[in-house]
């Protein structure tokens, strides 16, 4: 019995043996795997290394506050009127400021200089800022605008083009009275295109626009390759028009573009109407969820009370953390991902990596994770009855990442949950389109609350202001330093982030020069009641 339990116990051995060898051989067997699995997005890396809570004391408490019948009235309550309304009526027209720019008439020439194209890079918001922007500057220069180009994000690889996203029709009804527009260049021009800028240096573009460049500057490095050449081609072109020393008519235009003439197309809004219609009017346990019709109410709907909710966009993806250099709860192997993508994306160059974790958080300058700013919303009273409605693409680490918040908030949605996929096949796999949706609910939300700052965040902070509508602006030195005291108690806690945010639910407040004004739309675009 001892020979045969020998004899069975070498193989077993030996078979360890090999699996141990095999693990240790395999990344040099097969380096491409490993390298590639090794260049994996740190999301897959983070579902097999699971972060815990990292404020388990609060979150323990969070999870036990008592849910109530309905949310304290004020928490839910709209914006008192704040004495401002938009003032953008009438076409902009003839402003005296321009008698010390060179400039002779503002009404719409019945000559144009030319074709103004402009090639816009980055995400959603930024490409809507800067088709603003477009806007402004072909007034300033009485050109024709072509319809911006919008060119391919290189993280999200999203080929959108502008009528992809926007109603190419109502943009260019609504501006018609204040510049021309044109869809396409004419066959004369047609050879100006991003191919033919792209292969050589050609007189026609402008590729050393300045960030933030005044009206002057237009006027005196524009404007002569127009009249030269009749059409002139600036890339790149975001963040390139001044936010300051800029005539009142055209701040106002740049507003009218953002907050009238982009419209999402048709199936946009209709995905989106749905998806706030299923928020509004969520089913009963007697009535599932229908996810294939995108019309209009029920039976069950007319009887049923809407429901209010909060959209959270979540801006904690990939970039986002890589770029805070800020400490995430992973580890060293979240650490070495993160420092890995910070030097293939920017060559190492973070300008935060200077500082310490504490030193960053202390200033604010750490994005909120999935359980911070549900911890931040349970503080603020939403208890765990809330329709929360989740905007964001992709969440660095993934569901694993996002449990803590579904667990304070288990109605918590998304467009996968409230839409089919066939209800969704026009915006898979397209950024710019599933951001639009995001967006469209947002501004039909009751609450706006972003974990942190950005382009969305920025975007939606302007707009909801510009309608006077409640939005949260989290306090993040604030929230940075209350993280940090890990013996702090939750009433403690609950207490100083009411405090914080007293003044941080959509009080208007006025743009400081060098501020945006598509983030701060007044005074520029607004008017005292």
């Amino acid at each position: 019995m001892e020979k045969m339990m020998r004899f069975q116990y070498k193989p077993v051995r030996r078979q360890e043996a090999i699996v141990g060898l095999f693990v240790l051989l395999f990344p040099v067997l097969l380096p491409c795997f490993f390298a590639s699995f090794s260049h994996a997005s740190p999301s897959t890396f983070l579902e097999w290394n699971v972060p815990k809570p990292r404020h388990l004391r609060l979150l323990t408490s969070a999870l036990q506050r008592e849910s109530s019948n309905g949310e304290p009235t004020d928490l839910w309550a709209p914006l008192a009127d704040q004495g401002w309304r938009p003032c953008l009526d009438g076409s902009v027209n003839a402003p005296r400021e321009w008698q010390t720019m060179r400039f002779l008439s503002f009404a719409l020439p019945q000559k144009s200089e030319g074709y103004l194209q402009v090639f816009l890079d980055g995400g959603l918001n930024q490409q809507r800022m800067g088709i603003c922007d477009a806007v402004a500057v072909a007034k300033i220069l009485n050109a024709t605008l072509v319809i911006p180009y919008l060119e391919v994000n290189p993280v999200w690889q999203d080929s959108s083009s502008f009528m992809d996203i926007f109603d190419v029709d109502h943009f260019i009804n609504v501006m018609k009275d204040d510049i021309s527009i044109v869809k396409e260049l004419p066959d004369d021009f047609s050879w100006s295109t991003r191919e033919y800028y792209a292969t050589a240096i050609r007189p026609t573009r402008i590729k050393r626009a300045p960030v933030h460049a005044s009206a002057n500057w237009y006027l005196e490095n524009v404007l002569p390759v127009l009249q030269s050449n009749g059409i002139a081609a600036i890339s790149p072109f975001s963040h390139r028009l001044s936010f300051d020393n800029l005539p009142s008519e055209i701040q106002k235009l740049r507003c009218k573009v953002n907050f009238k003439a982009l419209v999402f197309v048709p199936h946009i809004r209709a995905l989106g109407d749905a998806l706030v219609h299923r928020l509004r009017y969520p089913p009963t346990e007697s009535q599932p969820l229908i996810t294939d019709d995108l019309t209009g109410t029920t039976d069950r709907n007319v009887k049923q009370m809407p429901q209010k909710f909060v959209v959270v966009h979540l801006r904690f993806d990939k970039d986002m953390a890589a770029h805070s250099a800020c400490d995430f709860g992973g580890g060293k192997a979240e650490k070495l991902a993160l420092a890995k993508y910070r030097q293939r994306i920017w060559g190492g160059r973070v300008l935060n990596s200077q500082f310490t974790d504490e030193e960053l958080r202390s200033q604010g300058r750490c994005p909120l994770t999935p359980e911070e700013i549900g911890l931040l919303l349970a503080a603020l009273g939403f208890d765990n009855s809330t329709r929360l409605y989740l905007a964001s693409h992709k969440v660095y680490g993934g569901e694993a990442r996002i449990s803590t918040l579904r667990e304070l908030f288990p109605k918590m949605e998304n467009k996968k949950s409230l839409a089919s996929s066939e209800e969704r096949v026009l915006i898979k796999g397209k950024a710019s389109l599933l951001a639009a949706v995001d967006y469209y609910v947002g501004m039909h939300s009751d609450i706006f609350v972003s974990a942190s700052p950005g382009n969305m965040h920025n975007a939606l902070v302007g707009h909801r202001t510009f309608e006077n509508m409640k939005t949260i602006r989290p306090n993040m030195p604030l929230l940075g330093q209350l993280f940090l005291n890990k013996n702090i108690t939750w009433s403690e806690f609950r207490q100083a982030v009411v405090e914080g945010h007293i003044n941080r639910q959509g009080q208007l407040r006025l743009r400081k020069p060098k501020q945006s004004i598509y983030t701060y739309p007044a005074p520029d675009c607004m008017c005292q009641a």
